[in-house]
């Protein structure tokens, strides 16, 4: 999915959320949530595209509707100290694409 694409669904209602993953190295990546299934933003040829910081993705998405978004961040520290039992989830916090704070 490409940004005209991703704006034509968040037009239309098609996009439930957005997730901003964090990943390591200090980018990010974009994901949809639609009734199909997760989509990840794609740049011009078709790679995955790297967002360099929030305020990047603030940037790139201002045209858009509001959409509720969130950043995605999983705990490597409790995988490699092996302290909990069981699955471990990411860490999911709300993340808002109009302000900074």
């Amino acid at each position: 999915m490409n940004l005209q694409t991703l704006s034509e669904w968040a037009a239309e209602g098609r996009v439930q959320e957005l997730e901003l993953l964090s990943l390591e190295g200090g980018f990010y990546l974009l994901r949809a949530r639609l009734e199909q299934g997760m989509r990840t933003l794609l740049d011009a040829r078709g790679e995955v595209l790297r967002l360099r910081s929030t305020s990047h993705v603030r940037e790139l998405l201002r045209e858009l509707p509001s959409l509720p978004c969130v950043l995605v961040q999983h705990v490597v520290h409790d995988e490699m100290c092996g302290m909990r039992d069981g699955p471990i989830e990411p860490l999911r916090l709300p993340f808002s694409l109009t302000s900074p704070w």
